[in-house]
């Protein structure tokens, strides 16, 4: 007995002889689906060379950028904790570069929060509809 929301899925196999990932002579990359299929042959799609540049497109932001904004947030830290008369320097009136510094994380936060919105729209998201449309078989 399955428990809720359990499934039993059969996945699509290569034909005797190929591997996931093998180049498809046939022109059906992901596998067929037919009617006792729960879908899609979801190893094959991985191994795809299709997903994994899809992958590797993602790593190529997302890496980089997470680097850069935790050294900002660290730097930040470290200043608040150890730099106090560079921190607490008034600006204008009683606005200090702490402040400043610290309102600036908020921006760049938004900055990131865009820029991946745009990087998926135009890089991932085409990528990933033809991958979904490839496997979908349309």
């Amino acid at each position: 007995m399955q428990g809720v929301g359990a499934h039993s899925y059969t996945l699509n196999r290569p034909p005797v002889g190929r591997r996931a990932g093998d180049p498809d002579p046939a022109g059906t990359m992901f596998g067929t689906v037919d009617e006792d299929s729960a879908g899609p042959d979801f190893v094959a799609i991985q191994n795809s060379p299709e997903f994994v540049r899809l992958r590797a497109d993602l790593r190529r932001f997302i890496f980089p950028v997470t680097g850069l904004f935790l050294v900002w947030y660290l730097v930040f830290v470290i200043l608040s904790a150890y730099a106090h008369d560079m921190m607490s320097r008034p600006v204008i009136g009683v606005i200090n570069v702490g402040m400043i510094l610290g309102l600036l994380q908020f921006v760049s936060t938004l900055l990131i929060v865009w820029a991946y919105g745009r990087f998926a729209r135009t890089r991932i998201d085409p990528q990933a509809r033809e991958i979904r449309h490839r496997a979908e078989g349309n």
